[in-house]
């Protein structure tokens, strides 16, 4: 791709015509994760939180983000889901926890935006849960992974297992 597709000749930004596309299968894969202190880890693996279950509410946030995203990103489309999967990895060793969502849906347009907010509402919802007992958190590592559907095909991030 040699231009960005979100502005138009004069350069001004626009909704791209999506109109004049067909509908495929679509999905994208996208991760992340948030570290933390041991205590916090804890708290977070063991259910100890007096907030109740971290990985739960961010789980449901995730999705409720990934149905939002055309609200949120201010040149999506909105997207009919067929599908969102959130899962979670407690990273033991790191004190953190890993974050992976798939996205799916048949239409004209992609679905990574929706799997990318859905993995930051995530993370920014553990962080918001647990920052009364650790501040210093840190959200890293945010990228697609993979997509598929659509003109351009089958993608894989370089550093993914085909």
């Amino acid at each position: 791709m040699t231009r960005l597709t979100h502005f138009d000749a004069a350069g001004q930004a626009h909704m791209v015509d999506v109109g004049g596309k067909a509908a495929t299968a679509r999905r994208a894969v996208a991760e992340g994760a948030i570290r933390m202190l041991p205590a916090t880890f804890a708290l977070v693996r063991d259910g100890g939180h007096k907030k109740g279950d971290v990985l739960g509410i961010a789980r449901v946030a995730a999705i409720m983000a990934a149905k939002k995203t055309w609200d949120l990103i201010p040149l999506c489309h909105p997207i009919a889901l067929t599908r969102l999967a959130v899962d979670f990895e407690l990273l033991d060793g790191e004190s953190a926890v890993r974050i992976e969502v798939t996205a799916e849906c048949n239409g004209q347009t992609g679905v990574e935006m929706e799997a990318l907010t859905a993995v930051n509402v995530g993370l920014l919802t553990i962080y918001d849960m647990c920052k009364a007992v650790d501040r210093g958190m840190e959200i890293t590592g945010v990228r697609l992974l993979e997509k598929d559907g659509g003109k351009s095909g089958a993608w894989r991030h370089a550093d993914t297992e085909a």
